[in-house]
């Protein structure tokens, strides 16, 4: 029994490899899509679609569960609010003031934020291995949003668009504390459904204050392949995936996995956008890695079913 119950929750581990990649590559585009569109315009085609996919699909399989959505309601309405408004929004506003090298440093700061807020309000466990692994994982991302370079680095200045992103960071480290909440009882499905039906009428709300939906109908091939790719793969599946993350895992565990996203948005941005990479982005990559490695080690797991209170060591 013991054996089935870890070997379930591992998997999770896997799976949440996938998460970074599709953002990663939805970072990417994004880059191209909001040179076509504005970004509300942007963010509501990503996620409006999505709501209404899922809802159909859990419309389906008749997995509504009224009851415990409305118990957990205004958790879910924040849920939408941090993770899907306000995340995106604040992270558009601030690119438009600040680099996104700035923004990236800021936003590496999530497992940190969220390590400690979970350890402290929700008593989560913790090693030396995830203080190694967060770590490791911040100067990884240092070394390839800066390519390396020490002048870089001390040119970094702040303004206005940090203090923004900072607002971005927050939004989404509430996001993933509520869901560690709200996901004890409401399934994956249902919280992402319903976030994101949510969140992408907020998103729709502010667009046409943008005025830039007229250039839909000018949209080019590419950018409509890019926002299929960002509704199916880097919405859909992996919000579902973070979202369970969260249920099986916890907040923490799931969090250090967001800083593999710059990582795979720079070698896609090589691969499909011909953008260069140099050694000390490579080594950067090679950190970052070992420090998810060192996060997800010696991880002690906990499962409670009735009658019995299971942990593993994961060594």
């Amino acid at each position: 029994m013991e054996n089935h119950y870890s070997n379930k929750n591992s998997t999770i581990y896997f799976l949440l490899l996938i998460v970074p990649l599709f953002w990663g590559g939805a970072f990417v585009v994004t880059k191209h899509v909001v040179t076509e569109l504005p970004a509300f315009a942007s963010a509501t085609l990503r996620y409006a679609p999505s709501g209404i996919i899922l809802a159909v699909i859990l419309f389906l399989r008749k997995d509504w569960n009224f009851k415990v959505i409305k118990k957990h309601w205004l958790g879910l309405t924040c849920m939408s609010i941090t993770g899907i408004f306000s995340y995106n929004a604040l992270c558009y506003i601030g690119l438009v003031y600040t680099s996104s090298i700035n923004g990236s440093l800021i936003i590496a700061a999530t497992p940190v934020l969220i390590t400690i807020s979970s350890v402290l309000f929700f008593k989560e466990s913790w090693n030396k291995y995830m203080i190694i692994g967060l770590i490791l994982s911040f100067v990884g991302v240092l070394i390839v949003t800066t390519k390396g370079s020490l002048p870089i680095l001390l040119s970094l200045s702040f303004n206005k668009g940090d203090i923004i992103f900072i607002g971005a960071l927050i939004s989404w480290v509430i996001h993933g504390l509520i869901g560690k909440v709200v996901l004890q009882e409401v399934s994956s499905l249902q919280a992402t459904t319903i976030t994101m039906i949510i969140g992408s009428t907020l998103l729709g709300i502010c667009s046409f204050f943008e005025k830039g939906w007229g250039n839909i109908l000018t949209l080019s091939t590419q950018s409509w392949i890019e926002l299929i790719y960002m509704v199916i793969f880097a919405t859909i599946i992996a919000f579902f995936l973070w979202n369970k993350g969260i249920q099986k895992i916890g907040a923490s565990k799931s969090s250090i996995y967001m800083n593999l996203v710059p990582i795979n948005a720079a070698w896609i941005s090589v691969v499909l956008y011909g953008s260069k990479i140099n050694i000390p982005q490579l080594i950067g990559i090679g950190v970052v890695l070992l420090g998810v490695c060192f996060s997800t080690s010696g991880t002690k797991l906990e499962y409670k079913i009735p009658g019995k209170h299971l942990i593993y060591e994961k060594n």
